[in-house]
C-alpha cells in the first residue's frame, strides 16, 4: 500500500511538472457530439451546432472557468432546442469525460499535445488560436 501511495505521489509531482504552455496547436476538428448523440431519431442534428460550438472551446483549451462556461453554454444551447433533460446529461458526461488530465480525443485543450493543463492561454498560444480560425 505505501508504494502505490509513493507511486501516486510521484505521478502528481511529475504532472505539476508539465508546462503549461503545450507547443504547437493542430487543426480545429469537430467529431460533433463525441461519443453522444447529434440529435433524435427524428432530428439526427438537432443539437449538433451546440456541440461543434463546445467543441471549439475545448480544441484551444483555457481555465478551468472558461471550460466551465463552455459547458454551460452547451446546456443551454441544447436546452433552447427543446431538449432540457438531453441538456442536463450532457452537461453531466462532459463535467466527467471532458476534464484535461484524461488523454481522450476530446478532453479540454484537445488541440494542443497532451497534457495541457488549465491556465490562460499565453500570447504565443493565442496567436496560434487566432492563425488557425482566420482562415
Amino acid at each position: 500500500m505505501k508504494q502505490l501511495f509513493f507511486q501516486f505521489i510521484i505521478i502528481i509531482i511529475m504532472l505539476a511538472a508539465v508546462p503549461i504552455n503545450a507547443g504547437t496547436l493542430k487543426p480545429f476538428e469537430s467529431d460533433g457530439c463525441s461519443a453522444f448523440p447529434d440529435g433524435t431519431t427524428e432530428q439526427n442534428r438537432l443539437w449538433l451546432p451546440c456541440c461543434k460550438e463546445h467543441d471549439y472551446a475545448y480544441w484551444k483549451g483555457g481555465t478551468y472557468e472558461e471550460r466551465l462556461a463552455s459547458d454551460r453554454a452547451l446546456k443551454s444551447c441544447v436546452e433552447k432546442v427543446g431538449e432540457p433533460e438531453v441538456a442536463l446529461l450532457m452537461l453531466v458526461g462532459v463535467r466527467v469525460g471532458g476534464a484535461p488530465f484524461l488523454p481522450t480525443k476530446f478532453r479540454w485543450g484537445y488541440g494542443w499535445s497532451y497534457p495541457k493543463a488549465y491556465g490562460p492561454l499565453s500570447s504565443s498560444e493565442l496567436l496560434q488560436v487566432e492563425r488557425l480560425t482566420s482562415k
